[in-house]
């Protein structure tokens, strides 16, 4: 019960911390007069990406390395297939073309390079690099698009407050997502070790879809309201920044041991998006129909690992 406690507490503890990292930095970045489109782009884009970073991060240290591959090619999974399924159910998604042109694309090309990486049972400082160079031309070629004014989406307001505070909010919204993931880390690998299960598998599901929650709410609500072209942006957009940013500087601080993570999750990771890319031609909408196969694949993606669990 105490570990369940600190699973839960630990992703409060985080999304919050996120949140309030998020608007400290995107004030004190409008204090340096960076254009708001530049800002949602980067700043903002990463702060969503904040939860994953830390609890991946954290395992790494603590060497339950499963758990942060498992949090990365999880979150991906989730993010593809049930946010995208669950608020094409609820609304058809219209998809912005810089989303089809770039993000998907960038997160295809991510989840390729990601499987042979894997071949040799760890991701090394050398493969880490590699996925951190990739990140780096993703993000200069979204900042560049955007001054040139062909990129679509992606304003951030920032939130006014005195420089003082701004400094304030990323500094707690820092400490909460370091206190939050460890939490959440000490909690899901006891819970595994108590429940037999491996850690690859707590992080495909239970850690996977609990830092995947905010982007399914503000998915599902952003449909409902017919508002929902930015939200895929910043879904998909998380994807690229999962493999890339994420197992990128992860890896160059600390290698990491894969185990647990098989060639079935990785190939649903890539042929999901694949997927998702497909539906994307057909006038730039994710039917309520393409939503419904994305939410079967994966509830039986799911359903294979809790079996295979048991």
């Amino acid at each position: 019960m105490m570990n369940i406690i600190f699973i839960v507490f630990g992703i409060i503890m985080v999304l919050w911390g996120a949140g309030k990292l998020t608007d400290g930095a995107t004030s004190l970045a409008a204090r340096m007069n960076i254009p708001p489109i530049v800002i949602g782009l980067t700043v903002v884009a990463m702060g969503t990406s904040m939860p994953e970073f830390f609890i991946s991060f954290i395992s790494a240290l603590k060497g339950t390395t499963d758990l942060a591959v498992g949090n990365v090619v999880g979150s991906n999974i989730f993010n593809t297939m049930l946010i995208v399924g669950t608020a094409a159910l609820v609304a058809p998604m219209t998809i912005l073309r810089s989303t089809v042109k770039k993000d998907i694309p960038f997160t295809i090309l991510a989840s390729a390079m990601l499987i042979p990486m894997t071949l040799d049972g760890d991701i090394s400082r050398f493969d880490a690099a590699l996925l951190f160079l990739v990140f780096i031309v993703f993000m200069v070629y979204t900042v560049r698009s955007a001054k040139n004014g062909t990129a679509e989406g992606g304003e951030a307001e920032a939130k006014q407050m005195p420089v003082w505070q701004a400094i304030a909010f990323f500094f707690l919204g820092l400490a909460c997502l370091i206190v939050g993931s460890n939490l959440f880390v000490d909690g899901a690998t006891a819970v595994a070790s108590l429940l037999g299960v491996s850690e690859a598998v707590i992080g495909l599901t239970i850690v996977a879809g609990g830092t995947s929650l905010p982007e399914l709410a503000t998915s599902v609500v952003a449909a409902r309201k017919g508002q929902s072209a930015i939200a895929m942006g910043n879904v998909i957009g998380s994807n690229v920044m999962n493999i890339l940013m994420i197992l990128g500087a992860t890896g160059l601080i600390h290698p990491m041991a894969i185990q647990g993570i098989t060639w079935l999750d990785l190939s649903v990771m890539l042929v999901s998006v694949l997927l998702l890319w497909l539906f994307s031609f057909t006038k730039y909408t994710v039917a309520r129909w393409e939503g419904a196969v994305l939410v079967i694949l994966f509830l039986a993606y799911m359903t294979w690992l809790v079996i295979q669990a048991i």
